[in-house]
């Protein structure tokens, strides 16, 4: 996976490529059955060329050039479409719909041009950090009170090398001659001494303190306004994303942060202000010297104007290798019994080495980079101050300056230098922090594509009524559902079935708003669910899953999930329609008992009943089950299906399942092939219709004909009965 520079062209009648490193160009005609698919993964985005039998080219390229390899996936559909090519994409009255900025085609029944939305963000600059401003904004009086403080503390700190130039010129030089000592004026300058050193240190830890606090509060909303924001986001953003990743983001970035702003920042406009304060005093005491103090000043700025684009590019580059490292932690640990049913223990260990690994590669390069800058700067510091002694000791032999007066400049270019050299250091974290604000505010920019209506409908009651009218969506490129038409009416029980990859799910995730559709309508008692509050409709749906999640936490916890408020007798009753009631007074603390991670603590089919009582707690008017009972054995099956029985009364409901027979009280079968309704009926027309559900239900009773001839029992009226041996009652 080493990139190389190469292009892939289109022209009005062919696709031509040149591979990296080569001049040779290769080309394939436009034609009918030509496709150009794009995919994404992994942090690599691949283009391929198919025709109708095989794949003829396949490129690779880092998501950087994403915005490009989109406009030309677009731009080839529609040449394709004017050709007449049967894959088109976009209709023939597509062509007007072009975006302002990039002039590529939009997709249909959009505004937003994928390929801008997409498009890489520029390079991070440490001028990110100025966007936390939206976060010290609340503190701005605590800030203001904290510069004050800070410019007070430093000019305190000024105060006893000034004070050397009278104790030496006045008191010490004045002595060695043979002059006497006069105690008063001793005592009066050394009291100015500790009154400095003791105003300093109040000072400095009054702003220290105060910073500090305020510092603390930023990084709490900045990690709370994050961490509120990625729950609000859409699931195709959570699809893209690694879990370890997003927690070192919102962990250990905000951290980062944090300490940047209540220790180096504050360092920072310290040593500004001691640089720029010691700088008047310098030249209102001798203007020559002071500019030759000055000589180091040009070295250091461009040296730190040279490795600042190092260290950022790097630091960013060091933030995702280690959240690589994060990741195998958030994949091993959730999965530690796949891991150990697999025997995998030394495979996992290797890939955290290799991570691990990676991750040292690439500090140890970085750290070149800032192993020879910091003593860079300490040596051209040093060279400033030698050369300082010699121009003084010139200008004392000169009479021009006291001796009290080198001796206070050299204890003032000690603080400038000093200073000089912190402010070289904090380059190093200014470049983290930025790297890690940067990818804060990639989760922070990052628009949600199911957004929440300006002025959102408010449904006092909801019925159950669903249409969907010429409901689409697509993956990507990928049509997924299209154009698709169905009524359900209120209370009614519709059951979803098809082949896997048929958009049964997909549907599912459109209604209960997880995707929006890409074009068409579903209504809720007649109003668009866009219109619609996400959090508000949401709380209407009710929905257990194939696998159910439980939080780690007691079962009455898991129970009011969704409605935390819930008194224990409203728990016990769902808890009993859902048939987990007995089960759970098994359990040493009963509904206060807990769950493992997971709730690994329990058995799939109890699992699913505490999903079930989950669901059922907060009344939904309108019910999706995803495969309920496809993970449990036929005995645990049967509980379920009792518990569903209570759940789906009075409800709208829509059900998945691949087995059929699970399917039989549902009043209406929708059949669904390649993202269309094939058929709609009751079971009992479906079959006699001898249709597309017909043959997945003929399909499915030879397979169990099949395991059960191989389990050695035989098939009778629809039940398996043990076999008998001939002439046994």
């Amino acid at each position: 996976m080493q990139f190389g520079a190469g292009a892939v062209a289109l022209t009005e009648d062919r696709l031509l490529a040149c591979e990296p490193g080569t001049s040779d160009w290769r080309d394939w005609p436009l034609a009918p059955g030509l496709a150009l698919r794009l995919v994404d993964h992994g942090g690599v985005g691949t283009l391929e060329l198919h025709d109708p039998a095989q794949r003829l080219a396949l490129w690779r390229f880092r998501l950087a050039h994403h915005a490009q390899a989109l406009r030309l996936v677009q731009r080839f559909e529609l040449q394709s479409a004017r050709l007449g090519a049967a894959t088109a994409a976009a209709p023939a009255d597509a062509q007007d719909a072009t975006c302002p900025v990039c002039h590529a085609v939009l997709p249909p029944d959009t505004e937003e041009c994928p390929a801008c939305a997409r498009a890489q963000p520029p390079q991070p600059s440490t001028w990110v950090l100025l966007r936390l401003w939206r976060f010290a904004r609340p503190y701005r009086m605590q800030l203001a009170a904290g510069f004050g403080l800070t410019l007070a503390s430093t000019a305190a700190t000024l105060v006893p090398p000034y004070l050397t130039i009278p104790l030496m010129d006045d008191i010490l030089i004045p002595f060695q001659n043979g002059q006497q000592i006069e105690p008063g004026l001793v005592l009066l300058y050394l009291s100015g001494l500790l009154a400095s050193a003791l105003a300093a240190w109040g000072l400095g830890w009054a702003r220290t303190y105060i910073l500090a606090l305020v510092s603390e509060r930023i990084g709490a909303d900045l990690r709370t306004t994050t961490y509120e924001h990625l729950l609000r986001l859409s699931l195709d953003y959570f699809g893209g994303k690694r879990t370890g990743d997003l927690m070192a983001r919102i962990g250990s970035e905000t951290d980062r942060i944090n300490v940047f702003l209540s220790l180096h920042a504050l360092d920072f406009v310290t040593d500004v202000l001691m640089i720029g304060m010691t700088a008047a005093i310098l030249f209102s005491i001798n203007p020559w010297l002071a500019l030759v103090t000055l000589v180091p000043l040009p070295f250091i700025g461009w040296m730190i104007h040279t490795v600042r684009d190092r260290l950022r590019t790097g630091f960013e580059k060091i933030d995702r290798v280690w959240s690589e490292v994060t990741n195998v932690l958030a994949d091993t640990i959730p999965g530690i019994r796949v891991v150990k049913a697999f025997a995998q223990e030394r495979r996992e260990a290797q890939r955290f080495h290799e991570a691990n690994q990676h991750n040292l590669e690439v500090n140890d390069k970085l750290n070149k980079t800032w192993s020879l800058f910091t003593p860079t700067v300490s040596l051209l510091t040093e060279i400033g101050l030698l050369v300082v002694w010699g121009f003084g000791i010139w200008l004392v032999s000169r009479s021009q300056i006291t001796v009290g007066v080198l001796t206070a400049f050299i204890a003032y270019i000690g603080r400038f230098y000093g200073r000089l050299d912190s402010m070289s250091r904090i380059v190093s974290v200014t470049q983290k922090a930025a790297a890690g604000a940067k990818r804060i505010f990639d989760i922070l920019d990052h628009v949600s594509n199911v957004p929440d209506p300006v002025q959102p409908v408010k449904l006092e009651r909801v019925q159950g009524s669903i249409a969907m009218h010429r409901v689409g969506f697509r993956y990507g490129s990928r049509a997924v559902i299209k154009s698709l038409n169905l009524v359900i009416r209120p209370g009614e029980m519709i059951g979803l079935v098809g082949q896997s990859g048929s958009g049964k799910s997909t549907l599912v995730n459109l209604i209960c708003r997880f995707y929006d559709v890409s074009s068409g309508s579903i209504r809720v008692d007649g109003v668009d669910v866009r219109r619609l509050k996400v959090a508000d409709y949401r709380r209407h749906i009710g929905l257990v899953l194939q696998d159910p999640f439980l939080f780690f936490g007691t079962i009455a916890e898991n129970i009011a999930y969704g409605k935390p408020d819930a008194t224990r007798a409203e728990i016990i009753a769902a808890a009993r329609a859902a048939h987990a009631h007995e089960f759970i007074l098994r359990l040493p603390h009963g509904y206060d008992s807990l769950v493992g991670e997971r709730g690994q603590g329990l058995s799939g089919g109890e699992r699913q009943r505490i999903s079930i009582a989950r669901a059922l707690l907060i009344d939904p008017r309108i019910l999706i089950l995803d495969e309920a009972t496809s993970a449990v054995d036929t005995e645990t099956e049967r509980e379920i299906q009792t518990a569903l029985d209570n759940l789906v009364q009075g409800r709208t409901t829509i059900a998945i399942a691949h087995r059929l027979s699970t399917l039989r009280k549902a009043d209406r079968l929708v059949v669904m092939e390649r993202g269309e309704i094939v058929e709609v009926g009751p079971h009992d027309e479906l079959m006699a219709r001898e249709g597309a559900y017909w043959r997945l239900y003929e399909a499915q009773a030879r397979r169990a004909e099949e395991d059960a001839q191989a389990a050695g029992v035989v098939l009778d009226s629809g039940l398996l009965h043990p076999a008998h041996p001939a002439g046994n009652s």
